[in-house]
């Protein structure tokens, strides 16, 4: 039986919390030692079947709207701007062979990455620096980051539409260049509307125009 006076410091750091926290952020804050995945089930099932609910996306916890009622907020707060093709083909190549350079985007592409796509997907916090390549030239490397598994509402990169059929025919485990962008772009696409809010709050919706 879990001390519900820990329960409800477990769930008052993750409230508070400017971003998704991890267990071990959330027990730094607490004021005895405890069992906080085991606070953090309880407290997600209690939540379960409210207007907001506790859920975790790659090792992460936060409050978020219950999916049911998202339309409610979407008046206020979605914007009609979008993610332009170049943009989505972008997220969608990182997205399913991180870490991807520049070069290897472009190679999949077909056509050069402007630095203002690689800008909007940084600041929408969907992308990340990911170190240096070890090869000539030691190229930037980019990969996705624990805001793209919330906004997407992925558990973990494994629960991408279509990556189990690609992992299995071979896709992700060659090189960039062997997969096809179509595939790729399809699946990614699969997972329809973003969350309502600007580029900021990272709640574009997908699609657009072509660059």
């Amino acid at each position: 039986m879990i001390d519900p006076g820990f329960i409800r410091e477990v769930e008052a750091v993750v409230f508070a919390a400017d971003a998704p926290v991890t267990l071990v952020e959330i027990a730094r804050h607490l004021s005895a030692p405890g069992d906080v995945a085991a606070a953090l089930g309880e407290l997600a099932e209690s939540y379960a079947p409210r207007g907001i609910v506790l859920v975790e996306r790659g090792g992460r916890w936060l409050f978020q709207t219950a999916p049911d009622l998202g339309h409610l907020l979407r008046v206020t707060r979605e914007t009609q701007r979008k993610l332009s093709r170049a943009a989505v083909e972008t997220l969608a190549i990182v997205a399913y062979h991180e870490p991807a350079t520049r070069a290897e985007i472009e190679d999949i592409r077909g056509v050069a990455v402007s630095p203002g796509t690689l800008d909007v997907l940084l600041t929408a916090g969907w992308i990340r620096p990911a170190g240096r390549r070890e090869s000539p030239g030691r190229p930037l490397e980019f990969a996705t980051t624990p805001a793209f598994l919330v906004d997407f509402g992925l558990h973990d990169r494994r629960d991408l539409p279509g990556i189990a059929d690609l992992r299995a025919a071979g896709l992700l485990d060659r090189t960039p260049l062997d997969a096809p962008l179509d595939t790729l772009l399809d699946a990614l696409l699969d997972t329809g509307e973003m969350p309502v809010g600007d580029v900021h709050s990272k709640g574009q919706a997908l699609g657009g125009s072509a660059e």
